[in-house]
C-alpha cells in the first residue's frame, strides 16, 4: 500500500492540481494502514474499517468523504499505474462527461490479459448488455473519475458492498438520466495480480441479478436521494 500511495502522491504533486487522497483499509490484518503514517494528513487521509466489508463498502466510505470537484478511485494493488490519472483529469476537463472510466477493452488499451479473465469479461459484458442495455464495454477496471454532482445523486442510492459496486454505479447513473460515459484506454504492463475463482464469478452473478431486481422489480432506485456535502477542491 505504501509504495502505491507514494507513487500516486508523486504523480498528483507533479500535476499541479490541488488534491486529497483517501486511503481506505478494509479490515486489513497486515498493518498496511500504519505504513502510510509518514504522509501529511492534509493530503493523505487514512480511513480504517475494523472489519472487511468488501470493495464496494470501502469505495462508498472513501468517496463519501471526498471534497473535490472530481472524485474517483484507483485500485491499490498496482495493476493500474497512477500515471493514468492525469489523462483522465484532462479528459474530464476537456469533454465534461459524467464519468471517465478505464476500459481494458478499449482498442488503444495495452493489457496483458489472461485468456480466462478475457472470457469472463466477455461473458459478463453480454450479461449486462442483455439485462441493462448498458453501452459500457468494461465496467470493472479499477480506475474511474466522476463529476461530483453525478456522484452526489448516485452514491446515496447504491447498496452494493462487493465487486458489483462499479456496475451499480453505471446502472444507477443512467437510471437518473446520466449517460455521458467516456471510456478511456488503460495500460496494464504485467499480469493481473488478482485471480478470479468460481466462487467470485458466482457472487458477481448473484449481485448483478440483485441490481436488476432492484431496478426493474422493486424500483428501488426511483426514490429521492439526499445530496453529498459540497466540495471545494479542484
Amino acid at each position: 500500500m505504501r509504495t502505491n500511495i507514494k507513487h500516486l502522491v508523486g504523480v498528483l504533486d507533479g500535476s499541479g492540481a490541488t488534491y486529497e487522497v483517501i486511503a481506505v483499509s478494509d479490515g486489513s490484518t497486515d498493518g498496511s494502514e500504519t505504513s502510510i503514517e509518514e504522509f501529511d494528513d492534509n493530503l493523505v487521509k487514512r480511513v480504517v474499517l475494523k472489519t472487511n466489508n468488501g470493495k464496494g463498502e470501502a469505495l462508498r466510505v472513501g468517496l463519501a468523504k471526498g471534497r473535490g470537484r472530481y472524485l474517483g478511485f484507483i485500485d491499490a494493488d498496482g495493476d493500474v499505474s497512477p500515471e493514468q490519472i492525469e489523462p483522465f483529469v484532462s479528459l474530464m476537463k476537456l469533454y465534461d462527461p459524467d464519468i471517465v472510466l478505464g476500459s481494458k477493452r478499449h482498442p488503444m488499451s495495452r493489457v496483458d490479459y489472461p485468456f480466462l479473465r478475457r472470457a469472463y469479461s466477455w461473458g459478463f459484458q453480454q450479461l449486462i448488455r442483455g439485462l441493462f442495455r448498458l453501452k459500457v464495454k468494461d465496467t470493472q477496471t479499477g480506475i474511474k473519475l466522476i463529476r461530483r454532482d453525478v456522484l452526489s445523486n448516485v452514491l446515496p442510492l447504491m447498496v452494493e458492498r462487493r465487486f458489483a459496486f462499479d456496475l451499480e454505479l453505471f446502472v444507477v447513473a443512467r437510471h437518473l438520466g446520466y449517460s455521458r460515459f467516456f471510456e478511456a484506454p488503460v495500460t496494464i504492463r504485467r499480469r493481473f495480480t488478482s485471480t478470479i475463482s468460481v466462487k467470485a464469478v458466482w457472487t458477481m452473478f448473484v449481485d448483478t441479478i440483485a441490481i436488476f431486481w432492484r431496478l426493474k422489480v422493486q424500483h428501488y432506485y426511483d426514490q429521492d436521494t439526499p445530496v453529498l456535502p459540497g466540495g471545494t477542491e479542484d
